[in-house]
């Protein structure tokens, strides 16, 4: 009696303590996070030197610390969240990569000149006074941040692009109403919520049955995987050459379509030349089972989600400093450019170190939501996710449609796990009231066979589908209202 009373009050103080390292490891995050954005504003304080108004600019700026905090905290989970799901990278290493590349887009791409309206969305002749403009354009940057904070929170990835779209709609319609945003802007945006997440579903599923069919459900697997393989890593690489090229580096160098194919082209080329002998070197002597083709896909899974910052970082890094640096225009000329502006250094600087901040600091919610939660990825099917966000924004860019970059991987993801689903119940035979799977290969997690045929359904949790689709589809109107509301109470209680 004595020993079971002592271990349950030992059992009690491991709980105590654990419960109060992780309350001690919250308040560091935020202390961190408050120090990065006071550092922010003493970097603001220390430019606006001899401009006549340079409040706007330091309280601009810390709240483009913050949009840059909260990107990094859940966007970014989409470019390396399917490789930490693969077990292909550890969360450390994810964020690294993800920390470096990020920067590095941001930094070396990403310091194009910018709309000042954000994309068209709402028509600048109508808010021709700074007075009327900043202001709508603070609000707007803090209604997305709020939001994109409080969809990390929940655990559910959102498209910070469509984010900062709703929050300039609202603040533009609070300051000139419903006449100052552009609708067909805004339908296409609208479209975009379904087009892209179906078609990187649709574009993850199909190269994931190519794989099983071509390489996982063949006898000789290595013959498969040797064949396979290489054609399937020279794709990625034409894919992201021509990514790259059209979205990552669009900042540096602007080629035309027909030099983008040729990249592309010739990428895939050279690396087929390149892979062909290396995959055939690597798998001598692999046996013929499913995890040695798995450990085929580590490598370029790893480079797949390098890339894929890169490019983020680069197109990105302007919803957090957008806004900001038509703010910092209009303060500084005292006018409301209708054309577009560039992007001082130091906004670049706040964009870049807040996204990797953030990432550092609350990335990881949202890395495990992505790579582990909604569906099991392995190393293939990793890899289609990863392949199809590139393959969705091509196609998408070459369309004019403003995809999310977040919306497609997800859907990619979601495409990967129902393609599964309907595979497992297609290989599924019925047999005196009991599901067997019928073939060694059959992609069946132990456990799941069942009398219920519904037990199959649970290889995409329909908890998070459902809690991501809401936040998707709420993201536009509740950034429009935040907006709003913001802006009202800067009119009544501060301007």
């Amino acid at each position: 009696m004595y020993k079971e009373t002592l271990s349950k009050d030992l059992g009690k103080l491991v709980k105590i303590e654990s419960a109060a390292s992780e309350t001690a490891r919250s308040f560091l995050k935020y202390g961190i996070a408050i120090v990065f954005l006071a550092i922010v504003w003493f970097v603001a304080n220390s430019v606006t030197a001899g401009i006549d108004n340079p409040t706007y600019i330091i309280i601009a700026g810390v709240i483009g610390g913050y949009m840059a905090l909260n990107i990094g905290a859940n966007d970014v989970a989409n470019n390396v969240g399917p490789a930490v799901g693969a077990k292909s990278l550890t969360m450390v290493g994810a964020i690294l990569i993800a920390i470096v590349c990020e920067a590095s887009g941001a930094l070396i791409a990403g310091g194009d000149v910018v709309s000042t309206i954000a994309k068209g969305i709402i028509d600048p002749g109508k808010l021709p006074d700074p007075s009327l403009f900043i202001p709508a354009m603070m609000s707007a940057l803090l209604a997305a941040a709020l939001w994109i904070n409080i969809a990390t929170w929940v655990g559910a990835p959102v498209s910070t692009t469509h984010s900062i779209v709703g929050g300039v709609m609202g603040a533009g319609i609070a300051v000139a109403g419903f006449s100052v945003v552009n609708w067909p802007a805004m339908a296409k945006i609208a479209a975009s919520w379904v087009i892209s997440p179906v078609m990187g579903g649709i574009i993850a599923a199909a190269f994931l049955a190519f794989i099983k069919a071509r390489i996982i459900y063949r006898d000789d697997k290595l013959a498969g995987a040797r064949r396979w393989v290489p054609v399937l890593v020279a794709i990625m690489a034409g894919v992201f050459s021509a990514y790259l090229c059209m979205k990552g580096l669009k900042q540096i160098w602007k080629p035309t379509p027909l030099i983008v194919a040729a990249i592309g082209t010739a990428m895939f080329f050279i690396t087929y030349a390149i892979m062909r002998p290396l995959v055939a070197r690597q798998s001598a002597g692999m046996e013929n089972r499913n995890k040695s083709i798995r450990e085929l896909f580590h490598i370029p899974l790893i480079f797949a989600a390098a890339l894929l910052s890169f490019a983020h970082g680069a197109n990105d890094v302007a919803n957090a400093v957008g806004p900001l640096a038509a703010i910092v225009d209009s303060a500084s000329t005292g006018v409301v450019s209708a054309n577009k502006v560039d992007i001082p250094t130091w906004v670049l600087f706040v964009g870049a170190v807040g996204i990797s901040v953030g990432l550092a600091l609350f990335g990881p919610k949202l890395i495990k939501t992505v790579g582990a939660q909604i569906t099991r990825l392995n190393p293939m099917r990793a890899y289609c996710v990863a392949l199809s966000a590139a393959i969705t924004v091509i196609i998408a860019t070459t369309m004019g449609l403003p995809v999310s970059s977040t919306h497609i991987a997800v859907g990619a993801i979601f495409g990967v796990g129902l393609y599964r689903e309907w595979k497992t119940a297609r290989q599924t035979h019925i047999n005196h009231g009991k599901f067997t799977a019928p073939e060694a290969n059959a992609d069946v997690p132990q456990g799941l066979v069942r009398r219920d045929k519904a037990m199959y359904r649970k290889l995409v949790r329909r908890q998070h589908l459902m809690t991501i689709v809401a936040a998707w589809v709420i993201t536009v109107p509740l950034s429009a209202l935040l907006a709003g509301a913001i802006l009202f109470l800067m009119r009544t209680f501060i301007l």
